[in-house]
């Protein structure tokens, strides 16, 4: 059994409380970009359009996630209508900066005629970085709770702020989706320049994702709304059976005249 005794709580200066949750959030955000801006140096895209679809990412990105998140758990949010806007105490849909967050992107880019399978096939990278820098943040916080489990890996939290479940052992599901992140980010960094269509990376983040979140879900506390199935797996589950078909289809067309420069 591992303890986990930290405070997710930096310092609480007035109402505003800075939380490890929000920190790491950050960090995932900037590295994400900058693994996003070094993949594509030397590419078609300039660094000036590079930081404006960063920008529109994030935006849209922590828009969509607290937007879902709030969606999800309006019980709560509808008795504490200011907490909607507190998202340095945590409280962010992953699938919500996925969806919203990619489609602020694609949009931009349709405006300024940005080749959009190029950016995305960096974007995916960059993506996939973040969430497993901020799912540290969810480590210490404790507040995506997972099942109760004997494993040697099995986590307790004991500390008298953490958003976790004092005095139980539980699963360390985003300590496992932290891992898979990691691995399926090695696996598209491989996969770029290898592929032979633009935005095929980024369509294998999609079902690389999408395939460990489905697993790893069955060991988190989540209500289950459909065939036994959580929102998050039946998303998963969409992700993955889009993403198959879509990338069938992208390895058909006639290969790309210009091939990527990889650059890690």
């Amino acid at each position: 059994m591992i303890i986990i005794d930290l405070d997710p709580n930096i310092a609480t200066i007035g109402p505003f409380t800075l939380a490890w949750h929000g920190v790491f959030s950050a960090v995932g955000i900037i590295a994400g970009i900058w693994l996003c801006m070094r993949l594509l140096r030397g590419s078609r895209i300039s660094e000036d359009d590079v930081y404006t679809l960063a920008l529109w990412s994030v935006i849209g990105g922590i828009v969509g996630a607290r937007l879902f998140h709030v969606v999800d758990a309006w019980d709560y949010y509808s008795q504490n209508l200011l907490q909607i806007v507190m998202i340095n105490e945590g409280g962010l849909s992953i699938y919500g900066a996925i969806v919203v967050g990619t489609l602020s992107v694609i949009a931009t880019m349709v405006i300024k005629g940005i080749n959009v399978g190029l950016f995305l096939d960096a974007g995916g990278p960059g993506l996939i970085l973040g969430q497993a820098i901020g799912r540290i943040g969810d480590v210490i916080n404790g507040e995506h709770h997972g099942l109760p489990t004997d494993w040697p890996i099995g986590v307790r939290y004991v500390h008298p702020n953490t958003l976790g479940e004092p005095g139980k052992v539980v699963h360390l599901a985003v300590g496992y989706e932290m891992v898979w992140d990691i691995i399926a980010l090695a696996i598209l960094l491989r996969l770029r320049g290898r592929l032979p269509q633009n935005g095929m990376v980024f369509v294998a983040y999609m079902f690389l994702y999408g395939f460990g979140r489905f697993f790893i879900t069955f060991t988190r506390v989540d209500t289950k709304v459909y065939l036994g199935l959580t929102q998050a797996q039946l998303i998963a589950v969409a992700m993955m059976v889009v993403s198959l078909p879509l990338l069938a289809f992208l390895a058909s067309r006639p290969k790309r005249e210009e091939p990527v420069e990889v650059e890690a």
